[in-house]
């Protein structure tokens, strides 16, 4: 072949690049909400309550449980409740508003979230998550090759979000399901990474939900992350739509 040749069939090359590429995404994420347990028994779960305990590094151990909620295709309610000696910390979305309430903190009263803290608070509540909701929200999902994690060759896929949110998820080349995923987005205009391993997977209602989550910075030691763990998880039970909602501070503590 000539360099003329060669610079005709470029192009060509490109696109089937570019449509090879494509296609391999959205296959793996095809297989990956199949080994999920398939797009109507997903849309199936309209809620999920999960129960365990949140470990903090130094074995710091806390009683904990999660609330979500569909409310649409797009957006979930969350709800985080973590208990130790009486003291409840709480993070809840309600669909469009982020709030707290941190008692460590000396504050007894709730206080709304930051609009990025919000966004993240949101991306973590979504109940079919950030990978299987792209398509939806308009978020762009590429396919990155593979990737060793562990030992195991993970297929890798980037979501970037409209918002500039990046999440890069490692899938198991048996099992299809996510066994790391690595979050890059802004918080108060300061870039934040923060790494994710899941395993444990247990079926709710038909389908599989990591009961193992260690996070922490990217790239820290185990040893570095907090740990999730769910000792047990129920769908679809009735959930009051108050559950999310922020609490009206008394009148007479508002003077």
């Amino acid at each position: 072949m000539n360099l003329q040749s060669l610079a005709a069939s470029l192009p060509l090359l490109l696109c089937s690049f570019v449509a090879a590429n494509a296609q391999s995404a959205d296959d793996l994420v095809a297989k990956n909400l199949a080994a999920r347990g398939g797009a109507d028994k997903l849309a199936a779960i309209h809620t999920i309550v999960t129960s365990g305990e949140l470990r903090f590094p130094g074995d710091f151990k806390l009683v904990y449980k999660e609330t979500r909620e569909r409310l649409d295709p797009v957006n979930s309610a969350v709800r985080v409740d973590a208990t130790i000696q009486g003291l409840t910390v709480v993070q809840a979305y309600d669909g469009k508003d982020g709030w707290r309430i941190n008692p460590f903190e000396g504050r007894k009263d709730a206080e709304r979230m930051g609009a990025d803290e919000t966004r993240e608070l949101a991306d973590q509540g979504s109940i079919d998550g950030p990978l299987l909701a792209a398509h939806v929200k308009g978020s762009q999902v590429d396919y990155l090759g593979r990737e060793d994690i562990d030992g195991t060759e993970a297929y890798k896929l980037r979501v970037t979000q409209t918002d500039g949110t990046v999440f890069t998820y490692y899938l198991d080349p048996d099992a299809l399901l996510e066994i790391r995923v690595i979050e890059r987005r802004s918080i108060r205009g300061a870039e934040k990474e923060t790494e994710t391993d899941l395993g444990d997977y247990e079926q709710v209602s038909g389908v599989y939900f990591p009961f193992s989550l260690a996070s922490g910075p990217k790239d820290s030691a185990s040893s570095d992350k907090q740990v999730i763990t769910i000792s047990s998880a129920a769908a679809n039970a009735q959930v009051p739509a108050s559950l999310f909602a922020m609490p009206v501070q008394p009148a007479a503590a508002q003077k």
